[in-house]
């Protein structure tokens, strides 16, 4: 075989072949870092290769080999140059102070932009004092090489004038026990607080299962969802507002949290009569804005309302990219329903007993929206007896050592006819007659033949809590004139804090002041949103006429006419269509729902408008005796019956895939 030619490097027949790697001026060492161009090649290259840049309006910005020198720039002498400019005067800081300080405090005014505000003038400095412990006390004295260790400053010298400043405190008297002298010394307040305590509880001594929900693991959970929340909900229950109040949380709320917006739910409006729903609602909206609310997954009450106003405070909260909104209250008031009640689904668990909720949960209820769930909150731990915590549903009843003790304060709020009514009974003669009764009809009796009346009581005391009694709480008397209607939740169009007076506006010239500029800072007021509290009915026969009856004053008409031929979710039956198509407040609530994403489904609606309708959550009345929400459930049920179907289908795979796998091995 002939040898192969091997390539010389004297360019002859053996040559290699050239290339751009072997071109004269072209060096292959590494250590030349040429990397086989020169700088100029690859910059010619990368011309070739590259685009001029230009703006949005086609100007050109840069390109490849264009001069990196900017042209000659010539500033335009001005004076504004050497002096003040945009600076804010005294005067224009007390208006500002006076005038966003009364919105702040407004509950029915939402300030707008408000990071771009400085709340931090609004602070007074009395109630703001700095403690200048640097002063007295400098670093280099306590810290350091130079620090001194001092003797404590002691206010009294020993025992005995500590004993003596303890007495002068607790009122002139002493605190209580032995001193150390070993002289008796007993503080008569702390005498009538054990008396009070013997007489009416039976006992000093408090059990821990009535302090729950005052834990500060509790508590931690609660400042959580305080600190992360835009708008916040108190929900209260309708049969005892004033007791399941936090007022302790409104004035926390009140003093740290100015910027946060409060709202008072009245949440269980099915157990109470209309009228009482009514009277509560309007003395608790002079304080905050308050709604009525029925928590129920079929036929809920001020759904619609709840959700319109939300939305719209979303929507005055543009400078955010979404808002959160945290329910909080007292435990068993219904925070988790009203939130599976928004959803139409559950997402929050539920029990009929206090303390469900461990810890805190967020839901996401629209794409601006979310939902915080916070465990229930009691605070007044003086003021709350353990009669009290039973019958606000704070304690569980499974858990009480002998629960007949508190069935005596049960029997003073229930009315004795409606006790009856429950329980079949003729008449009783103390508590412990009624639970014997109770007990000998129900079948819970001991060996021998004794009642068993700690059984009894728990059933009664359950029946209490779950609203199977009826009961409520006497609302304030109902106000004159036009203090009688509770006020809605929008007082008169917001004016803005920069913009001058009316008269100032009418005197300037054209083109100035009219207009708003873009970022004028508005105080909103809160979106005006009207019940139809005529809807608003309990469960037939669950009161009697004398409680069902409409207030005192005259005002049951008004209440009818107010919820004429409206449909809320809340709503029962279908006969009140025909006699509400001639009110006005029809036609106004219609406007409303709209405004908020709400419109009317048809009886015979497709599915891509029920689709439609879920995606809206609409809820709006046709006419003809279907609901949007009804519409939506017969379509949800016939999904749901699909959905089973096919996991059904999908298990039965599974299983035959197992069972043939069984059979191979």
């Amino acid at each position: 075989m002939p040898k192969r030619k091997r390539f010389g490097n004297d360019g002859g027949a053996g040559a290699p072949p050239k290339n751009s790697s072997t071109a004269k001026g072209r060096s292959n060492d590494a250590s030349a870092n040429t990397q086989g161009r020169t700088a100029a090649t690859a910059r010619r290259l990368k011309m070739y290769n590259s685009r001029a840049k230009r703006d949005k309006n086609g100007r050109l910005i840069s390109q490849e080999l264009q001069s990196k020198e900017l042209p000659s720039t010539r500033i335009v002498p001005d004076r504004r140059w050497f002096g003040n400019t945009r600076t804010v005067g005294q005067a224009q800081l007390e208006r500002f102070r006076e005038e966003v300080g009364a919105k702040v405090d407004d509950p029915y005014s939402v300030l707008l932009k408000e990071r771009k505000l400085p709340l931090g003038l609004l602070n007074d400095k009395a109630k703001h004092k700095r403690v200048h412990l640097v002063d007295t006390e400098p670093f280099e004295s306590v810290f350091g090489k130079g620090a001194t260790r001092k003797r404590p400053k002691l206010a009294m010298g020993d025992y005995e004038a500590l004993a003596d400043a303890a007495s002068k405190a607790a009122g002139g008297g002493a605190v209580g026990g032995v001193n150390i002298v070993g002289e008796r010394w007993v503080n008569p307040s702390v005498d009538a607080a054990l008396a009070k305590a013997e007489e009416g509880h039976g006992r000093y001594y408090r059990a821990k299962m009535f302090d729950k929900g005052q834990s500060g693991r509790i508590w931690g959970e609660l400042y959580k969802v305080i600190d992360s929340s835009d708008v916040v909900i108190q929900v209260i229950d309708a049969r005892d507002p004033e007791g399941t109040r936090c007022r302790h949380l409104e004035a926390h709320l009140q003093k740290e949290h100015k910027h946060k917006h409060l709202i008072l739910l009245l949440n269980k409006c099915d157990l109470v009569p209309a009228w009482v729903a009514r009277r509560w609602l309007a003395a608790l909206s002079k304080e905050y804005p308050t709604l009525a609310f029925h928590a129920s997954s079929g036929r809920p009450f001020g759904k619609g309302a709840l959700l319109g106003l939300l939305r719209q405070l979303a929507r005055l909260k543009s400078d955010k990219q979404s808002i959160s909104v945290g329910m909080v209250g007292y435990p068993n008031v219904g925070k988790s329903s009203v939130i599976n009640t928004l959803r139409d689904k559950k997402v929050c668990p539920t029990a009929p007993v206090p303390g469900e909720t461990k810890v805190w949960r967020y839901v996401s209820l629209m794409r601006r929206i979310n939902l915080i769930d916070c465990p229930g909150v009691v605070y007044d731990k003086e003021s709350n007896s353990e009669g009290e915590s039973v019958l606000k549903g704070v304690t569980r009843i499974d858990r009480l050592e002998d629960a007949t003790e508190y069935v005596p304060l049960m029997l003073t709020r229930v009315k004795r006819q409606y006790i009856q009514k429950a329980y079949k009974l003729k008449s009783w003669l103390d508590a412990e007659d009624f639970l014997a009764q109770v007990a000998q009809n129900s079948g819970k009796m001991l060996p021998g033949g004794e009642a068993d009346l700690n059984t009894a009581a728990r059933m009664v005391l359950t029946d209490w809590q779950r609203g199977r009694l009826p009961y409520f709480t006497p609302p304030p008397a109902a106000p004159e004139g036009d203090d009688a209607k509770p006020p809605p939740l929008i007082a008169s169009k917001g004016r803005t804090i920069n913009s001058a007076p009316a008269e100032e506006e009418e005197d300037a010239p054209e083109g100035k002041g009219k207009g708003k500029s873009k970022d004028d800072l508005e105080v909103a007021p809160m979106p005006e949103i009207n019940q139809p509290l005529g809807k608003l009915r309990p469960v037939e026969g669950f009161f009697d006429d004398e409680d069902e009856r409409a207030d005192l004053d005259g005002s049951a008409d008004e209440d009818a006419s107010e919820g004429g031929g409206e449909d809320d979710e809340g709503a029962e039956g279908s006969g009140s269509e025909e006699d509400g198509d001639d009110d006005d407040d029809d036609d106004n609530w219609d406007a409303l729902m709209q405004s908020v994403g709400v419109r009317k489904v048809a009886k015979d609606a497709t599915k891509a408008e029920v689709k439609a309708a879920k995606a809206a959550k609409l809820d709006g009345f046709d006419g003809e005796g279907k609901t949007g929400l009804e519409a939506y459930d017969d379509y949800s049920d016939g999904e749901e019956r699909e959905r089973e179907d096919k996991r059904a289908a999908k298990r039965e795979r599974r299983m035959k895939k197992r069972r043939r796998q069984g059979l191979l091995n």
